[in-house]
């Protein structure tokens, strides 16, 4: 079956969704730890138990953990309904479409807990929101990433939609990091008294506005006329089998585990860094998130120039390596006689660096592992990979806030930040070892042709 090369306007439409998953995914990194565990003076009520659990668990912690889990079990069931439909009108379109809405709504009741106080019923409240939300997101974004090999013929073209992606997703993180702004604006020219509610305003514009972008992509791409794809016969135990049994996408998700699991202590801990261990105000997180993505934007195209000419592989250990460093910096922050921004600035623009790379090559060789497989074993698993991948990463995330929270018990205010410090120490060693793994991976570059 012939079908027709994806325009650039269609590779802009496409990274609209990813921008779309991406607010409403990193609301929940951004504020949900410290909406629930606030630290002191953050103007924000206790809404769940605060005791420690065993001396080291505390109750977001199982929390995150219990709907990351249940998430995770959920993301093989969807990629096997979508890489065996039979759709007249697609495999993932039309799965998309439907997963826009309980997205929405789950995304803004996480934030909605029934009592303003700590109660039982925010717990059980929380837990059930959390689980249809990652449930309602995953049921979008694993038949979305599952496009991209699809309607990316070539190695070339792959790394371009896999930039627009990163794109999206960098313009994601960006809008979510202004809801503490927002929320200031909103309680200063309304004269909100709460700002739980100020917060919970923001959520419910933010999230209709992911959804639209979101809408944008299931609604204006034409799946049937830019991917060519086949209907996988293959059981689900067979093809899980078959995809984990990959050598080279094993060393892929064992690096790529450790990384997200860093990344999520950096993102729920970014506020805590920069109010506990600074003494900044929280306004300037947005501040440090739009200097990180323009100036990682003017790394894109280096990226891109450099992954054609030495390969994909070495530019992602190096930039594995130098988000260590910027862990081992958090660790300092504060402890020297430097002005408070210039620290916090300074470990910003070195992060923009693997920032770019990190953000646009994994998924570009995921695409390839992908058409590799395909090829070898005549079954299109697109959606199964991805699966897979969005499996460890959900794990990894949940490792991630987990480790994140328990190390709160051990320091969160300032004068006593002993725990927010030690997440520094651990990112420095996920990252040091995730680079490590990937020295083993062996590239491969894509035999496809670009017809």
């Amino acid at each position: 079956m012939q079908v027709s090369s994806f325009p650039r306007s269609g590779q802009i439409i496409y990274a609209f969704g990813m921008m779309g998953w991406s607010i409403m995914i990193n609301l929940i990194s951004v504020i949900l730890v410290y909406l629930y565990v606030p630290p002191a003076g953050s103007g924000l009520p206790l809404l769940i138990s605060q005791v420690a659990i065993f001396g080291i668990f505390n109750t977001i912690t199982i929390i995150t953990a219990g709907g990351r889990l249940a998430d995770a079990v959920f993301d093989p069931l969807i990629a096997q309904i979508s890489d065996r439909s039979t759709n007249p009108a697609g495999r993932r379109i039309p799965l998309m479409k439907k997963a826009i809405l309980p997205s929405l709504v789950c995304c803004f009741l996480v934030f909605y807990p029934l009592k303003q106080n700590i109660a039982p019923v925010n717990t059980i409240w929380l837990v059930c929101m959390l689980i249809g939300f990652y449930i309602s997101t995953t049921t979008y974004i694993i038949p979305y990433n599952a496009l991209l090999p699809e309607l990316a013929r070539d190695s070339a073209a792959k790394v371009r939609l896999s930039t627009w992606q990163s794109v999206g997703y960098v313009f994601g993180i960006g809008i979510a990091s202004n809801a503490f702004n927002i929320a200031d604006a909103l309680q200063h020219s309304f004269d909100i008294a709460s700002r739980l509610t100020a917060l919970q305003y923001t959520v419910a514009m933010l999230a209709m506005l992911a959804a639209l972008f979101m809408a944008v992509t299931a609604f204006a791409i034409d799946e049937k006329k830019y991917s060519f794809s086949t209907y996988s016969a293959v059981p689900i135990r067979t093809a899980l089998k078959q995809t984990l049994s990959n050598r080279n996408f094993l060393l892929f998700i064992v690096a790529d585990f450790s990384y997200f699991i860093g990344v999520t202590i950096i993102s729920s801990g970014l506020l805590y860094f920069v109010t506990v261990l600074l003494h900044l105000p929280e306004s300037i997180g947005n501040k440090l998130m739009i200097t990180m993505i323009l100036v990682s934007f003017i790394f894109y195209p280096i990226v891109n120039t450099l992954s054609a000419r030495i390969g994909k592989k070495w530019i992602v250990i190096v930039s594995l390596l130098i988000l260590a460093l910027v862990f081992a910096g958090i660790y300092f922050l504060g402890k020297p006689a430097v002005n408070p921004e210039v620290q916090i600035y300074s470990l910003i623009l070195l992060a923009s660096v693997p920032v770019a790379s990190l953000n646009i090559l994994p998924v570009a060789i995921l695409a390839e592992i992908i058409a590799k497989d395909s090829r070898e074993t005549g079954s299109n698993k697109e959606a199964l990979y991805f699966a897979v991948r969005y499996f460890f990463i959900k794990i990894a995330q949940t490792f991630g806030i987990a480790l994140f929270s328990m190390f709160l018990i051990y320091g969160k205010d300032p004068g006593n930040d002993a725990g927010l410090r030690m997440n520094g120490i651990l990112g420095f060693i996920l990252c040091t070892v995730a680079a490590i793994i990937f020295v083993a991976f062996r590239e491969e570059h894509s035999a496809e042709s670009s017809s």
